[in-house]
């Protein structure tokens, strides 16, 4: 399917125009695209270690590491939320957190990337309203609502993670009664009785500082609003482009690269890319302008860190390792 889409979004412009733009290109552009995916890369690093640093010493290195390979892992399969399933071990990995806390942190930093997202994303819909066809508002409005519910719900279910306990309680005395395995399967469910016992403290913790939430929104903000915004925008001025008003830029970009959260794709490639061109076409943007800018943006700032994300992965379950 993202075979498919790429496919598509290639025959709706003339690769020949595409490949002017790209050449066109200066040297004072490449080297401020360059210098802007840097310091979105430092602010999507900062959200885990501003989380990881309120349990203890925490390198900055480390938590680049957590996320360049979550954002790995988010690349072999469909929906953003795939590699948060490994966050924890990964997390656990490199910081030496119990598995507990570790869960806690992804948990907390999954509930606030999606809550953060819907936000910015609804706004940017809003604002684009006007500009887009039924259809494509609605499957935006769609992916916009994915990730408010998927943010609430894991907002409220790390926080509240011991209802488990009612669940592990007649299991464990099931499981008592079955001969030979019977006393280690019921060991197993007390450990994690304890796990969520512990997990939710930490989540509950973390969760009510006011200066987790807003250098957590600060890093989310630099990465996602402002990289990416002034990276298309730097991209669409030197192609001789542009939309109006020029400052709600960041919020239509937000909104149509929501879909990444709809599990079609792995990490949404092919289809994102589609949706936004089709967004920025319906703002006005010439389609080759819009594909151009939308597939370099993409290559810079998810699929090279993505890439860059396979190396430190290596690490992970090597003998000694934490999570081997």
């Amino acid at each position: 399917m993202a075979v498919v889409a790429l496919y598509w979004l290639l025959t709706q412009v003339e690769l020949a125009d595409v490949w002017s733009l790209l050449v066109r290109l200066d040297p004072g552009t490449v080297l401020a695209l360059l210098a802007v995916t840097v310091v979105g890369l430092l602010g999507r690093f900062d959200t885990y270690y501003v989380l990881i640093g309120r349990l203890g010493p925490a390198r900055f290195r480390d938590a680049a590491a957590i996320d360049l390979v979550v954002n790995f892992v988010n690349q072999l399969l469909p929906s953003r939320l795939s590699g948060r399933v490994a966050a924890p071990f990964v997390i656990r990995h490199y910081t030496g957190l119990s598995l507990p806390d570790a869960t806690a942190i992804a948990g907390l930093h999954t509930a606030m990337f999606a809550l953060c997202y819907a936000l910015v994303a609804a706004v940017g819909l809003v604002v684009a309203l006007p500009g887009l066809s039924v259809g494509l508002a609605l499957l935006l409005a769609v992916s916009i609502g994915l990730y408010l519910v998927a943010g609430l719900t894991v907002l409220l279910g790390g926080a509240n993670l011991t209802v488990l306990d009612r669940l592990l309680a007649p299991l464990r005395r099931l499981f008592a009664r079955v001969p030979i395995v019977g006393d280690a399967a019921a060991e197993r469910l007390d450990g994690l009785v304890g796990f969520t016992t512990e997990s939710t403290a930490t989540f509950r913790e973390l969760v009510v500082l006011p200066r987790v939430w807003v250098r957590y929104a600060a890093g989310w903000a630099v990465k996602h609003v402002l990289a990416s915004g002034v990276r298309v925008w730097l991209l669409f001025g030197a192609f001789g482009a542009g939309v109006e008003p020029a400052i709600a830029l960041p919020l239509y970009l937000v909104a149509a690269y929501s879909v990444t959260l709809l599990p079609v794709t792995p990490g949404g490639i092919g289809i994102t890319e589609a949706t936004a061109t089709v967004v920025f076409v319906a703002l006005g943007v010439p389609g080759e302008v819009a594909a151009s800018a939308i597939l370099l943006d993409r290559v810079l700032g998810v699929y090279l860190p993505a890439l860059a994300g396979w190396y430190p992965s290596l690490s992970l379950g090597r003998p000694g390792s934490a999570t081997s």
